[in-house]
């Protein structure tokens, strides 16, 4: 067994410590989501193609997050393994609840829009990073991400934040340019948190 092998087995995340990763960057989402909400703003990922389809047409949000990521399980599965498949599932039904639950615990009387995209894009970044670390992500584009990472090394902040940016243009047609702008900042903070972060090799545990 190699000194990597060694040190990986002897990092192995307990399931408790894989639910409480889950639960925690989960939430740590779902707040970053309500303040880019609450302002109207938008961000990447399956995230962002949630919210286009939510300004767009008046659907749920969490419905329509949780519906996007179906096609996505089964490249999970067969790339990523079923443990990370089963991990990410969870995630995802869990943000899915927490994005209908939290406007109705947590309510902004005054937000400014520029605290807005930073807290909330550090926010998402940092939850983001905890689901990675304990192999799990919230679906969708964020598998396709990890798979790239994995195969072939690179980095998983500026494929996202590329993913992302074809994102935000498309939300042009629905969101007013000034909040486009916001959104942009708030995405690099997510994939600034990601690119510094979550390197290939850094993290022994994944």
């Amino acid at each position: 067994m190699s000194l990597r092998d060694t040190i990986t087995r002897s990092f192995k995340h307990s399931t408790f410590e894989d639910v409480q990763a889950i639960v925690t960057g989960t939430l740590f989402v779902a707040l970053g989501v309500a303040l880019f909400k609450q302002v109207g703003m938008l961000t990447g990922g399956t995230v962002g193609i949630a919210f286009l389809l939510h300004y767009a047409s008046g659907l749920p949000f969490g419905a329509l997050f949780f519906a996007i990521n179906l096609p996505f399980y089964w490249l999970a599965y067969k790339r990523m393994g079923l443990p990370f498949t089963l991990k990410t599932m969870t995630a995802v039904s869990l943000m899915a609840v927490l994005a209908e639950v939290l406007p109705r615990w947590l309510k902004f009387a005054e937000l400014n829009p520029w605290f807005a995209a930073l807290a909330g894009g550090l926010l998402i970044g940092a939850g983001m990073l905890i689901l990675f670390r304990h192999r799990a992500s919230l679906g969708g584009l964020n598998v396709v991400v990890l798979y790239l990472q994995e195969k072939y090394g690179w980095r998983a902040g500026y494929v996202q934040a590329g993913l992302d940016l074809v994102i935000l243009l498309c939300g042009l047609a629905f969101v007013p340019p000034e909040r486009i702008g916001l959104s942009i900042v708030g995405m690099l903070a997510i994939n600034a948190a990601l690119a510094i972060n979550h390197r290939p090799g850094r993290y022994m545990a994944v």
